[in-house]
Parts: C-alpha cells; structure tokens; sequence
C-alpha cells in the first residue's frame, strides 16, 4: 500500500508515492499492449507511440490521485495512413487501454462513416449523429475517412451539421467520450485546414506506416494458420512474388488485399481439389495452399502487361 496523508480538510487520504510498474502491472494495461503487438505484424513506430501514450495516461491518473491534476486529458486522436494498416484494431485496443486505465467508462468501440451521421435531407442529420454519439457515450467514436463529412464543393451539403455536434460534444463531454478520426494523411491534413476546430481538439496524431513486402508475408502467414492453412514452398516463392507485384498496382490495401488474394486463393484450391482428387484427401492436402493457387491471379498477368508496355 503506497503511503498516505490527509489532505489539507483532514477528510481525504491521498498517496505520498506512487509504484508506476505497480500500476502498469495491475491496471491490465500490460496485457492490452501484448494483446496488440500478438494481433498486429510490424507498426513498430505506431506500437511505441500507443506505449507512450499508455505511460502518459498513468502517470496523469498517478498526478490525479495525488491532488496534482484536476483535468481530464485531450485524448482525441487523429489516425493517418493507407487501407488496411491496422488502424481499426489499433482503435480497439486503444479503446481497451483507456478503460483499463479509468478514463472511459465502457472500453467499447461504435466504428463509423459519413453514411451513419449524415442525413439525405434538412432535419435527417443532427438525429442520425446524436443516436451515434449516444452509442458512443462511455467508449470510443471511431470515424473512418473523417474527410468525407466535409465537402466545400457542396454549399448544400449536411456534413457541416454533423461536423458542428461533434465538435461539441468533443469539448463539452470529452470525459465521456473519445473520438478517433482515421484516413488518408493528405486528405487528413487538407480537412483539419478546412476544419481548425478538430486540429485543435486533437490530441494524438499518430501515423500507420505501410507493411514492408516480409511484413505482409507474416500476416499472409499468420491468417492461413488462424485458418488452419498453410502455403506449400513453391507457394511461399508465389506468394512472396504476388505481394511484390501486387502493391505497384491500384487500390493496393496492404493487410486488407492480403487477405482478399488469400480467400481467392482458398477457392482456387478448393475448385482445383473438387475438379481433380479422385479418392480420400487427407487433412494436409486439405490445408495446402499450392503455387499455382497463387499464381493463377490476374495480378501476375496484370504485372506482365506491364511490363510489356514500359519495355522500350
């Protein structure tokens, strides 16, 4: 028990010294940090912020019960990078820690786009985003691609309306509730210009790297076994050259098309097993991804053609 003494009234024990590593071990939010780094390949520069982040917030809880701090944090945040970085799982988790840590009071996430704040007509909006906002009390808003509720081409647009309630609500209730804006970095940048009122009660900017080409090899990796799958070694040399293709070519989702290339490949292998076994298949055979279920993607061809027409 840390040592305690009265406060200046004589009516309430407040602690002298504080254990962080004490606090940190018990609080749960050891567990929500390994929780992350088991769920997440790579994000080292996103997995050490979340880290600084968690140390802030107990030292400020640790200053609070001292009779040091008497103000919430701003712990809005604003997530940037490319599809499929890991920004929503991060946004759970980050949910968990600030529950853990005391500072909301459900430790849930309400994942959401303009479609769900923004109404079609006059009246339609501030109801759609006050229903959100009520499912959000106590736990995290996460807004993806923020920037769409913003657009200055359109006078008649509602998202102006949406953007006014939450701005509000971020100031007034921001002790019941955090909110977390994700999306594309340079449209990010280019909304908090036309929005200062969100750069300024945002806390928390933390940037998603994209995954290198062995980092998305990992998570092909680690979603096969989850699904009891696994690449035969022809398949992994397949796999290793459809990512290097794969991200010169448009709409590349990192971890997202990851998984889409695998469950295009599940079926390849599941229609090739039907069209060819003849007889009892065993489990392995079953659960073996074979090269040419990766190489039969239209990403190889797409590459060639490619390569074709930057060919002098």
């Amino acid at each position: 028990m840390p040592a305690l003494q009265q406060d200046l009234d004589g009516q309430d024990d407040i602690p002298v010294h504080v254990d962080l590593h004490a606090e940190f071990e018990e609080s749960g939010v050891k567990d929500v940090l390994a929780e992350l780094d088991r769920e997440l390949i790579g994000l080292a520069p996103v997995k050490k912020r979340i880290r600084e982040t968690a140390a802030l917030l107990l030292v400020e809880r640790a200053r609070k019960r001292m009779g040091l701090a008497h103000e919430t944090p701003t712990l809005h945040m604003s997530f940037t990078g490319n599809p499929g970085t890991g920004k929503t799982t991060v946004a759970l988790r980050m949910a968990d820690l600030l529950h853990h840590l005391g500072y909301i009071r459900k430790g849930h996430l309400v994942s959401v786009t303009r479609d769900d704040l923004v109404g079609q007509y006059i009246g339609h909006t501030a109801p759609k985003t006050k229903e959100i906002l009520k499912k959000a009390m106590g736990g995290v808003l996460f807004i993806d691609e923020a920037y769409y509720l913003y657009r200055q081409e359109n006078e008649r647009d509602y998202g102006q309306e949406a953007i006014e309630i939450l701005l509000q609500v971020m100031e007034n209730q921001r002790d019941d509730l955090v909110v977390i804006l994700a999306g594309y970095a340079d449209r990010m940048d280019r909304f908090f210009a036309s929005n200062p009122g969100f750069r300024s009660r945002i806390a928390h900017h933390i940037d998603f790297p994209d995954y290198t080409d062995q980092e998305l090899l990992q998570i092909a990796g680690k979603m096969l076994e989850e699904q009891n799958y696994r690449l035969g070694a022809e398949a992994e040399a397949a796999m290793a050259d459809y990512v290097s293709a794969r991200r010169t070519q448009p709409h590349f989702a990192n971890a997202r098309s990851i998984r889409n290339a695998l469950d295009r490949a599940r079926l390849r292998q599941a229609n090739r097993l039907f069209e060819n076994a003849r007889g009892p298949l065993d489990a392995e055979t079953l659960s073996t991804i074979s090269a040419e279920d990766i190489r039969a993607s239209r990403v190889f061809a797409i590459a060639v053609r490619n390569e074709e027409e930057q060919a002098p």
